[in-house]
């Protein structure tokens, strides 16, 4: 369970934090607002001039006020046109970046979650998240706020127009507020709940999309794209119901507040026609005064609309904000490991991966001599990987101690550590790049180009390398798709060549290697281990049967350990793997025997 996942933020909470990415841009944020307060202050301007184009033009015909009508228009549209292009530029420019220092500082703080917060939430969820939620984010903490401010503002003004115009009769206009206030209340509620599902609608599409896309060879290989395209549909499904919900909600909203205002504005008009039977107001007045209510209308039904992006804003920055609170993995050690001898010691180390689960390992016990090679063998899900995993503190165990050089690695700063630590998964990881980027992934400083060549050689990544028609910057396309498993895993190989780490751990790094390949690189995996301590899981006899000692594991717990020979005369538990497993080979263990 994650640090955040019970936590939950007001809505004032959530928009206060929001505000705060757009402090550092307050000064462009200041011109946009100044727009903003020109363009408001500028539109009870109109109902004014039109009072007057009614009073002194047509009806006392006024010669110097008909002269000047015109120019008093021009330059009333040419402020609020420089205005309008300030504050709408100005906000869009903020906007966009708050989405990016948000985007930038959400990327950052996922890169550094821990493990484990990866084995619970979906990859497809979480770019959800960096995307669609970021973008309703933004959208509540600058486009909003221009709506809120410019139109706030413009109503505010009106009103005081009005009152000065007729302070009764504004009065009576005033009435629908708090009925439009109650309704507004009910539909932020309604529209916060809805806009959280929508989210989440969004994550389930995008994880659907991925897992078909990423697995599109075995979804054409067995046939599943009946059962992926319901899949999806249920998703989509899900998503155009959480949608047409909102538009609901959306739609509903305006016409009902504008009802309010009709049933006001009926009665105004009907009690000023009445007063001006009785000579008791100026046709211009009227006339003015019925302006400024209708363009009090459109600032008031924008007033009510943003209340969608707000509350779409707030349920995306509360599933936003608890990403960016999860806690980064922890790393609290302050012990550093400069020049390393390689000595490991797994010192009765325990690990499960969730508090409710079945232990993955219990009581582990075993050391690696510096510069000596040690192989975990064992079924499925015996524990080889944790092991390894462990090494690298992706986790931290439970119970017990895992020494490097008679530190314990949980003292260690995590970048320390895993500077000391190369590692070939036996899942190729590639990134979308060249050949050369990704050999050098991770490099820091200059790269050595006499390096990238050596590793490249002793990987045997040249030999395809040079038929490609950029050979070492020919870019390898996503996850290196376009590569043979053997060619990508010969890449991871040369990255860990590359590194030149001093303790090199190898999840059947040769897996994927066809004979010839395979050859080429035990030369080379030889070479390189014997400069350096080198933990080993393995599936295959040629990967360890040189090994200084192989430990066999089985349901988390080491059931055995010593050399190849040493292991079979015990004729126990490594005796049937080999019998069992490692069958192909048997013919070669007799012959060269006798």
């Amino acid at each position: 369970m994650s640090k955040t996942a019970d936590t939950h933020y007001s809505g004032w909470e959530l928009y206060r934090r929001l505000l705060s990415y757009v402090k550092p841009y307050r000064k462009v944020f200041f011109f946009a607002i100044i727009g903003m307060i020109v363009v408001a202050a500028t539109q009870p301007g109109l109902p004014y001039l039109i009072k007057g184009i009614t009073d002194k033009g047509f009806i006392a015909r006024d010669s110097e006020y008909i002269r000047m009508i015109p120019i008093y228009l021009i330059l009333l549209f040419l402020i609020r046109g420089a205005a309008t292009f300030a504050s709408q530029f100005g906000i869009y420019w903020v906007g966009r970046r708050v989405i990016f220092d948000i985007r930038r500082e959400m990327f950052q703080r996922m890169i550094h979650l821990p493990t484990a917060f990866f084995d619970e939430n979906h990859s497809a969820k979480l770019v959800a998240k960096l995307i669609y939620d970021v973008e309703q984010v933004a959208t509540a903490a600058t486009s909003a706020l221009t709506t809120v401010v410019k139109d706030g503002l413009t109503v505010t003004l009106l009103l005081l127009y009005l009152v000065y115009l007729d302070w009764r009769l504004t009065l009576m206009f005033l009435v629908i507020g708090p009925l439009v206030g109650i309704f507004v209340r009910f539909m932020s509620k309604r529209f916060r709940a809805v806009s959280t599902s929508i989210q989440a609608s969004m994550g389930h599409i995008a994880h659907v999309a991925k897992e078909a896309i990423e697995g599109q060879r075995i979804l054409k290989t067995y046939g599943g794209h009946k059962k992926e395209t319901h899949y999806f549909e249920l998703a989509n499904e899900e998503n155009r119901q959480q949608y047409l919900r909102k538009a609901k909600i959306s739609a509903m909203a305006i016409p009902v507040v504008e009802m309010f205002i009709a049933l006001s504005l009926a009665g105004l008009i009907a009690f000023m026609l009445n007063r001006t039977d009785q000579n008791s107001a100026t046709v211009g007045s009227f006339i003015a005064f019925l302006t400024a209510v209708l363009l009090l209308m459109p600032p008031i039904r924008r007033l009510t609309k943003i209340n969608e992006p707000v509350q779409t804003g707030i349920a995306a920055a509360q599933s936003v904000f608890m990403l960016m609170d999860e806690r980064e993995e922890k790393d609290i050690g302050e012990a550093v490991l400069d020049t390393i001898k390689g000595h490991i010691e797994f010192k009765h180390v325990g690990f499960r991966y969730h508090p409710d689960d079945a232990p993955v390992l219990e009581n582990i016990s075993f050391e690696i001599a510096p510069g000596n090679v040690v192989a975990l063998v064992g079924a499925s899900g015996s524990g080889k990987s944790t092991i390894a995993s462990l090494m690298a503190r992706f986790y931290d165990p439970q119970q017990g101690q895992i020494f490097i050089d008679g530190i314990d690695v949980c003292t260690l700063g995590l970048k320390n550590l895993r500077k000391q630590l190369a590692i070939v998964p036996q899942e190729t990881i590639l990134f979308d790049g060249s050949l050369a980027e990704n050999i050098t992934y991770g490099c820091e400083g200059d790269i050595s180009q006499e390096a990238l060549a050596k590793a490249a050689d002793a990987a045997n990544v040249q030999e395809f390398a040079s038929s490609l028609p950029e050979g070492m910057n020919s870019q390898i396309g996503e996850r290196g798709v376009r590569l043979s498993g053997g060619q990508r895993q010969r890449i991871a190989i040369a990255r860990a060549i590359y590194k030149d780490a001093p303790i090199l751990v190898l999840d059947e790094a040769t897996s994927a290697l066809d004979t010839r390949s395979e050859h080429h690189v035990q030369e080379a995996m030889q070479y390189l281990m014997e400069k350096r301590t080198t933990l080993v899981i393995a599936h295959r006899l040629s990967t360890i049967e040189h090994a200084d000692k192989i430990i066999v594991l089985h349901e988390g717990q080491i059931l055995e350990q010593g050399s190849h020979e040493e292991l079979l005369k015990k004729n126990s538990a490594y005796a049937e793997l080999y019998l069992r497993n490692f069958t192909d080979l048997e013919a070669k263990s007799t012959s060269t025997n006798s």
